[in-house]
């Protein structure tokens, strides 16, 4: 078969059982493993980070939260061209051409992570680079939309997303257990702190071999790229690409249009990082909106011809009241998930694995704790939770409607960030911190499933609100919007560690999510909504 499909209808009964469904799975299962190297190499830093401080890596706690919100806002940006890629190079170029990207900051990692030595600017720059993971959720889900039919868009979506999701559980069980041996080979460095896995704790003056955590997604990501190219199909149909360039030219537009993101982001980050990195001029809250906007016009204006026609017509949803609050609703469940992902493991170190004592009158918060959890022993199993129920909430969605069944979502979300601030603050202020984990570790358990249901759910929304050609690109849209959860909430958490009050952070959050519950009620849920529970 064709590589590019001229007749697509997946709403034809007839045509999707006797070829559509066929070609459809294919394409998803080859995508999911994709998604999944793309979430695990964009947020890896999380994990990174908290091995680190465990080896004596000479960087400050906010140095290493810098890391993952670097990573964090590059991903993000790069969703918006991302989000309109497949219309304009179609599924299987994009998703083959940018699985092989991330091999570039995971070879990269593997590299500096061989000296301690390494400057921090290098590890900047990484963490710009793995980005790359973060922009292919957009055109990711995008795709996907396009080859399945709306009976059957909550479960595929969920599929997709949720699978691909376990790139962050897969990403904190794969690293700290590649780091046992040497598998790749280079020489090992030493613990001066207690680590961790999935099976047990790891104690001081273990050997570790710190850079596998970038070298290993090659064995993944090699094979990914083949089956890419050779298995995945582009829909050459007036919905979805109806002007297919050849490959190589494909590659080329989606070089041009990721390029335009990148340099927003440098840009913003310059602006908002303190020297000597940055100018430290602007709060994220000025320069965030600044980088979308640039991304937004710059790729509308620094295109031409064709391209920019494609870009116009897609730029439509922007004038869609839905469009926008779908984003804000879809950034407290997705991007509560991935910020929380991005940052949990290395919260858990600093706040539970350092005994908060008083010394000369003053509260220090550099003793370490003896009896403190292992960060990479459970910051797993949230993101597990919250990816593994993401495809359950498609499928309450598409039984209950998506909009009933996020709005209880929120009422979850709203409590269990209060309650893990409760805990979060009394950890913080006490010699023994431990002694709250469980409790704390619960409560963000149920704050990631809730996430994780709510993904499921809004994404459902989004498929019963748009017609065929505007949902891939809404759907796009509004999860490279919610990314920027994973820039701001590693960000707000190492700002509200560094002024020892943790648990603002989450008090800020469940502000936000209660603003959420009344806007998905207005637009959605209440007697006289604008549509009645998609």
């Amino acid at each position: 078969m064709s590589i590019n499909l001229d007749k697509w209808d997946v709403e034809d009964e007839e045509f999707w059982n006797s070829t559509g469904k066929k070609i459809a799975t294919r394409n998803l299962w080859i995508s999911i493993p994709s998604l999944l190297c793309g979430f695990a190499v964009w947020l890896y830093w999380g994990i990174i980070t908290v091995q680190m401080i465990n080896l004596g890596y000479p960087f400050s706690q906010s140095q290493l939260f810098t890391l993952s919100a670097i990573a964090g806002l590059t991903g993000a940006t790069l969703r918006i061209p991302s989000s309109f890629l497949i219309r304009i190079a179609g599924g299987r170029n994009t998703i083959f051409f940018t699985t092989a990207l991330l091999m570039i900051p995971a070879v990269g990692t593997g590299i500096a992570l061989q000296n301690i030595n390494t400057p921090i600017e290098v590890y900047y720059l990484l963490a710009l680079l793995s980005g790359f993971g973060g922009g292919n959720f957009a055109s990711s889900m995008s795709n996907i939309s396009f080859f399945f039919p709306k009976k059957v868009q909550g479960t595929s979506l969920g599929l997709n997303a949720g699978l691909g999701n376990f790139g962050v559980t897969t990403m904190q069980i794969l690293i700290p257990l590649s780091m046992t041996f040497g598998l790749f080979g280079g020489k090992s460095q030493t613990l001066i702190n207690t680590s961790g896995t999935l099976i047990g704790k790891i104690p001081a003056g273990t050997e570790t071999y710190i850079h596998n955590a970038g070298y290993i997604w090659l064995i993944l990501l090699i094979p990914l790229a083949f089956a890419g190219y050779f298995g995945m199909n582009n829909i050459k149909t007036k919905t979805v690409t109806p002007n297919l360039p050849s490959t190589g030219i494909s590659f080329v537009m989606i070089t041009g249009l990721l390029l335009i993101a990148f340099v927003t982001s440098v840009a913003g980050l310059y602006l908002m990082l303190p020297p000597p990195i940055g100018l430290g001029l602007l709060s994220k809250w000025i320069v965030l909106p600044l980088v979308i906007a640039a991304t937004v016009f710059g790729m509308k204006y620094l295109t031409k011809g064709g391209l920019r026609e494609n870009l116009e017509r897609q730029y439509k949803i922007f004038n869609n009241k839905h469009t926008w609050a779908m984003t804000v609703i879809y950034t407290m469940t997705f991007g509560s998930f991935i910020g929380y992902s991005a940052a949990f493991a290395l919260s858990i170190k600093v706040i539970f694995g350092f005994s908060h004592i008083m010394v000369d009158g003053v509260m220090t918060h550099n003793t370490v704790n003896a009896n403190g959890p292992s960060a990479l022993m459970f910051a797993w199993m949230g993101p597990f939770i919250g990816a593994l129920i993401r495809p359950v909430g498609g499928k309450i969605a598409d039984k209950l409607g998506g909009a009933i069944v996020t709005q209880w979502v929120s009422i979850v979300m709203i409590f269990s960030a209060l309650g893990c601030a409760y805990f979060m603050k009394a950890a913080y202020g006490s010699a023994t911190p431990e002694t709250v984990f469980v409790p704390f570790l619960i409560l963000f358990i149920i704050l990631f499933a809730a996430t994780g249901v709510g993904n499921g759910s809004t994404f459902r929304s989004v498929a019963m609100i748009f017609n065929a050609e505007q949902a891939g690109p809404v759907l796009g849209w509004t999860s490279a919007i919610a990314a920027y959860g994973a820039f701001i909430i590693p960000k707000v958490f190492g700002e509200q560690i560094k002024a020892t009050t943790p648990e603002n952070a989450l008090y800020g959050f469940a502000v936000f999510y209660f603003l959420c519950l009344v806007l998905n009620w207005w637009f959605y849920t209440r007697k006289n909504a604008y549509i009645q529970n998609p």
